[in-house]
């Protein structure tokens, strides 16, 4: 196949090295444009001050300047994305446009109309894998069923990486950049005011977007991967890799990662911890894997009998919801887990399950609820890996703790942030109590409290449930479906 001139559309991919989508374009045409459309459908509802646009703005800049030293770079248009692509692809006359393939419902169904779009104007589109390593039906049962637990799922994505070295072969672009279509005279990116949003705190956070903001966190995790294994737990320590942001859009290559971790692992220096973060990766296809064959989780139970369950509603599972998205429980370490949310965009992973499982199954609220709020939260937000997140915490979706098990959050603060270091950091308000009186502020005498001068439902507030008490009603709420999936009469 030759083509003579070709568009590539970046979305979450917004890097111009291992990219599977620009390499087939390169390769297959003479002369190659690269876009990005700032899609209005997904940033009409979002707050003019959003640290996700931004990323993605300070992405963009880098991507189009890595281009233009290749010789090319980046055209960007704002508007509804569809629309904006058949007319980019119009204006530029070419044969054919090029992306990376997409697993959430709404990004299907807008490609399909893409694709019909550009059909009738005698154009196609062609769409890579490129933000995962295996995809919908690459990775079956025995039976050539899809899986719907991990853990099995993993042992043959696995078995398939070895069988299957190409899966991990990078997609180089350097050698074939000179088909790149050059800059027009006068070109610029539109800045954040002109797609009507504005500065946040991300660069005061520290957060670096682009490509060269994911190579140096992950430069930085290579050096202390070994410990990953059980760093990872404890939300003080610097034990994760920050890299799910980058991830999320695409600055960093999941096959570059994977062949770096399975390098370490060769050489002896990946430690127990590398194996452990190839896990996570693997989850990362396995939650994409669930999306693309059962959509309907995006806004139902996997398990379709817990659609059922009879949640929390009326005034008090408002003030309930409210009080855990302000970090206002009275639980420190759920409450410092939804001030960092608030104040970053980030949660420690640990800290996603205790503050979800807390608003299921302390609150009973719809676990729904939660994982909208963490939607617009999020820097790295993802519709797969979030859905699946929040079904496992509230046991409704898949490889799903049981619902009788059940974190306890104070016990969870005492053995992950035991000298509450995490918490103070948070919770200015508790720095002066003892390591011990932290993890639950209300079960120390007021008097000695008061030697603090520290008064509970004054400086910090009362527990809004009993632990004990709301475990014994969330049995009680999940006790009438059977292990089978029906419910008990």
């Amino acid at each position: 196949m030759t083509l003579n001139k070709s568009l590539v559309w970046f979305r979450r991919d917004l890097r111009a090295f291992d990219h599977a989508a620009l390499h087939l374009a390169l390769t297959s045409s003479n002369q190659v444009y690269c876009a990005f459309i700032y899609d209005t459908e997904i940033l009409a509802p979002l707050p003019r001050a959003d640290r996700r646009v931004e990323f993605i703005h300070g992405c963009l800049e880098e991507l189009d300047a890595v281009l233009r030293k290749l010789g090319g770079h980046l055209v960007v248009r704002h508007g509804v994305a569809a629309d904006e692509i058949a007319r980019l692809a119009a204006e530029l006359e070419v044969d054919a446009v090029f992306v990376n393939g997409d697993y959430e419902p709404q990004a299907i169904a807008r490609d399909e109309l893409v694709a019909a779009s550009l059909e009738q104007a005698g154009r196609q589109l062609f769409s890579s894998k490129d933000q995962v390593i295996f995809e919908k039906n690459e990775v079956l049962t025995l039976s050539e069923k899809t899986f719907t637990v991990f853990t099995p799922y993993k042992n043959a994505w696995l078995r398939q990486m070895v069988a299957d070295p190409e899966c991990l072969a990078p997609y180089p672009i350097e050698p074939h950049a000179a088909r790149l279509a050059p800059a027009p005279p006068g070109h610029r990116l539109p800045s954040l005011s002109d797609i009507g949003f504005e500065p946040t705190n991300l660069r005061e956070l520290g957060i670096v977007p682009g490509m060269s903001g994911g190579a140096a966190l992950f430069q930085d995790f290579v050096n202390r991967i070994g410990a990953y294994d059980e760093a990872r737990n404890f939300p003080a320590v610097n034990g994760a890799s920050a890299l799910s942001v980058h991830l999320r859009f695409g600055t960093v290559s999941v096959r570059d990662l994977v062949r770096s971790v399975n390098a370490l692992v060769a050489a002896g220096n990946g430690g127990a911890g590398a194996p452990v973060w190839l896990s996570e990766l693997i989850w990362r296809d396995f939650y994409a894997m669930i999306l693309f064959h059962h959509p309907r989780v995006a806004g139902h139970a996997f398990k379709p009998a817990f659609d059922a369950i009879e949640w929390e509603t009326g005034a008090g599972a408002d003030a309930a919801f409210e009080a855990w998205c302000l970090g206002r429980t009275g639980y420190p370490l759920v409450d410092a887990a939804m001030a960092q949310l608030n104040q970053t965009g980030y949660m420690h992973n640990r800290l996603r399950m205790v503050s979800a499982c807390f608003l299921v199954k302390d609150l009973g609220v719809d676990w729904r609820r939660g994982e909208r709020y963490f939607a617009l939260k999020l820097n790295d937000y993802d519709l797969a890996s979030n859905n699946g997140g929040w079904q496992w915490a509230a046991s409704t979706g898949c490889d799903a703790q049981p619902y009788f098990r059940i974190f306890n959050p104070v016990t969870q603060s005492e053995k992950f942030d035991a000298q509450g270091r995490f918490i103070r950091r948070y919770l200015p308000q508790l720095a002066m109590l003892s390591d011990k009186e932290i993890h639950a502020p209300w079960t120390v005498p007021a008097m000695l409290l008061e030697q603090h001068g520290f008064r509970l439902g004054r400086d910090y507030p009362a527990p809004i449930v009993d632990h004990a008490v709301a475990r014994q009603h969330t049995l009680a709420r999940y006790g009438v479906v059977k292990p089978s999936g029906g419910l008990i009469p």
